[in-house]
């Protein structure tokens, strides 16, 4: 039996509850990048190296497994999501388990693949193709249960950041990687390293396309909500050329 209820459905969240957690983070954005500007806790330079996933077989099965099936563009953003994941957790002194946060970040976006696609919400559809790969790899199912919610909540703004260590990093680094969410809780020759060993790949783009082919087919997506207050438009002042 699963250690945890795991999430099966996620719906559009309504525009004035969605606005206004937006607001929330665009605020707190604001507040960190005035605080690094003036000295305050500015991050520590990391390697690519302490960043690094852990060499497990598992790691290894999960990143083929991703690898195969998902464009390089998604590929590479998901690489960099664990990275970025792991830099911000150093740097807010989040304990997380690396092997966890690196199979919630090279699958969090495998429910975009075509052969996945379907009506509900692709974090959920991941969700599940996730959980059926890791049990038949042979992952302790409640590791896997953990897991299945990384990849399912990782986009729900405003309560993602407050869930298990995995969870809270996943979706701050792939928010780093969209829209530039903590991005300076990453030092920026990190970022630069980062981007430099996994291209972007006209990823503004490219991944902006796949998040509205979702919300045009199923708008009670969860996506749809973000879609349609101008998500597209955040990522394009994301820190990053592409």
């Amino acid at each position: 039996m699963s250690a945890v209820a795991l999430t099966r459905e996620l719906h559009r969240v309504p525009s004035t509850t969605l606005l206004a957690r937006l607001i929330g983070i665009e605020l707190g954005g604001v507040a960190r990048r005035c605080a690094r500007l003036i000295g305050l806790g500015r991050p520590a330079l990391r390697s690519l190296e302490q960043l690094a996933a852990p060499d497990t077989t598992i790691c290894r099965e999960a990143t083929e497994f991703a690898r195969r099936r998902e464009f390089p563009t998604v590929f590479n953003h998901s690489v960099r999501s664990y990275l970025f994941g792991v830099a911000v957790g150093e740097h807010l002194g989040i304990a997380v388990d690396r092997e966890l946060l690196y199979l919630a970040a090279i699958l969090h976006d495998i429910g975009l693949c075509a052969e996945y696609a379907g009506p509900g919400s692709f974090e959920v559809r991941g969700a599940a193709v996730a959980h059926e790969f890791l049990c038949g790899a042979g992952l302790a199912s409640e590791r896997a249960d953990r897991v299945h919610e990384a990849v399912a909540r990782h986009a729900t703004v405003g309560l993602a950041h407050r869930g298990p260590p995995e969870l809270a990093l996943i979706h701050f680094g792939a928010g780093v990687d969209v829209i530039g969410y903590h991005a300076e809780d990453v030092a920026p020759e990190t970022r630069a390293a980062i981007v430099a060993r996994y291209p972007r790949l006209d990823f503004k783009r490219a991944f902006g396309e796949l998040l509205r082919n979702e919300a045009e087919r199923d708008p009670q997506c969860h996506i749809a909500g973000l879609v349609q207050l101008g998500f597209m438009r955040r990522m394009a002042l994301a820190p990053f050329a592409e």
